[in-house]
């Protein structure tokens, strides 16, 4: 079945990524809530830290809209899904606008744009230069057909005739308007080696308010609006809803969620839900015990930054490895990962981990792997048919140091793309764990939460019996 949709929806972009979109973003969806509106926000690409800001000043969770995971007809429902009971959405691209993974521009920021007929603001970091930013949004708005550039947005402006000079020059050589201009601000959320500090870490009352009233003072939001508005409909296909599995009904999901694990996409947990499953969260530094559960999902974040704290909660990495060995079904990702390791090494210092896997873990100073994965499923496992393609991603900067190979471990990818383990290899099976570098979403794998559920229900069954 298919739903004519539509909303008010401005796509956020740049000429390249660093430039301030995500700042812009952030302020324009605190502007609009403070005004009345009901806004939701989405990100370009596979990126968790400024997800979670947008979810946190939306309100609402924020959706990954990403070409490359999953089919168009999947980006348009995560939008759907996101933005059906809001007044305004606001799109946070990735990178440049056209920068994709080939000479092509392909699952660029560009083609997302097209593809949810979403006018695009263009935010240009004005650093040292002035009059030359208007060839630059000139070429931009000739480069590739059907990108509809409708603003610009100044940022790090230094003084008023700074301002003045690009704002004319843009506007007299382009046509196309400045829609406002951020100053330098002082408070901004400090950045770590996966980006921004996440959400969960940092008081943001005195950045709020500091961008709040640079937007207030300076931004025609009037007009941002007004662009906003004036989108077309598109058509969006219903017929993804599935009727809750009665087999699978009270199944209970534990879900790592504090401030060093929380990078999960939305679709994800919400997968379980829609089988009828229960999430239960858990927090790594506060609770001793694993709750009762069928299954454990151990997504990403920042257990390095956190391992000394982690370590100190000895009873519940106990309580967990435990569980492994009783057959518990257990899915891992990056993050996750290290946790289930015997030691993180961080700044020179080695924390104690939960020793599920005999594996040491150091964190280093640059990516140890950044960007697209596709693995193939190469051994017998129980969340994914042999032979299957996945794609998914990875950013971590941590390796395995240490790993000592035994018998009843197995590494059941091999990586065509993307780096993983040493030798091209990722995903290790340990009973029922299964534990990887690569992060999945489940519009891109998506027999992975009923099989992942049906396993639970297994561990469950066997418990009771």
């Amino acid at each position: 079945m298919n739903k004519v949709f539509n909303i008010p929806r401005v796509l956020i972009s740049s000429h390249k990524g660093g430039s301030g979109k995500t700042l812009l973003t952030i302020g324009l969806i605190y502007v609009f809530r403070e005004l009345g509106l009901k806004v939701a926000g989405f990100k370009k690409g596979p990126d968790y830290i400024d997800a979670g800001w947008l979810s946190k000043i939306s309100g609402s969770a924020c959706r990954n809209l990403d070409p490359f995971l999953f089919k168009e007809e999947d980006v348009l429902r995560s939008f759907y899904l996101g933005a059906k009971e809001c007044d305004l959405a606001v799109i946070e691209g990735n990178r440049g606008l056209f920068d994709g993974i080939d000479v092509y521009g392909s699952y660029s920021t560009a083609k997302l744009a097209q593809l949810l007929r979403s006018p695009v603001i263009l935010v240009l970091d004005c650093t040292k230069v002035t009059r030359s930013l208007a060839p630059l949004v000139k070429g931009f708005l000739n480069f590739e057909q059907g990108i509809d550039i409708k603003g610009v947005v100044l940022n790090k402006i230094a003084r008023p005739r700074h301002e003045d000079i690009i704002r004319r020059s843009i506007e007299y050589y382009t046509g196309v308007k400045v829609l406002g201009a951020l100053p330098k601000l002082k408070n901004l959320p400090p950045e770590r080696h996966l980006g921004l500090i996440t959400s969960f870490e940092y008081q943001q009352e005195l950045f709020l308010d500091e961008l709040s009233k640079a937007i207030k003072q300076n931004f025609d939001l009037e007009g941002l609006l007004g662009i906003a508005k004036n989108v077309p409909p598109f058509e969006v296909n219903l017929s993804f809803q599935v009727d809750q599995r009665s087999e699978l009904n009270g199944i209970k999901i534990g879900v790592f969620w504090d401030k060093a694990f929380q990078f999960y996409y939305p679709e994800n947990l919400e997968s379980f839900q829609t089988f009828g499953a229960e999430v239960k969260l858990i927090n790594a530094f506060e609770d001793k015990t694993l709750p009762e559960i069928d299954g454990l999902y151990l997504g990403g974040g920042f257990p390095e930054v956190q391992a000394e704290a982690l370590s100190e909660n000895r009873d519940l990495m106990k309580d967990l490895k435990e569980a492994v060995l009783e057959g518990m079904p257990v899915y891992a990702e990056c993050g996750g990962l290290m946790y289930l390791g015997k030691q993180i090494i961080w700044k020179n210092r080695k924390y104690p981990m939960s020793e599920v896997l005999p594996i040491i873990f150091k964190v280093e100073p640059t990516p140890q792997g950044h960007g697209y994965v596709i693995a193939k499923v190469k051994k017998e496992n129980p969340y994914f048919d042999l032979g299957l393609s996945i794609k998914g991603h990875e950013f971590h900067y941590s390796k395995p140091v240490e790993f000592e190979p035994q018998q009843d471990l197995k590494l059941i990818f091999e990586l065509e793309k993307g780096v993983g383990f040493e030798g091209k290899k990722d995903g290790i099976l340990y009973k029922n764990l299964l534990a990887a570098y690569t992060h999945i979403h489940v519009f891109s794998v998506k027999c992975w939460a009923e099989k992942f559920l049906r396993k639970a229900k297994e561990f469950k069954l066997k418990k009771t019996s």
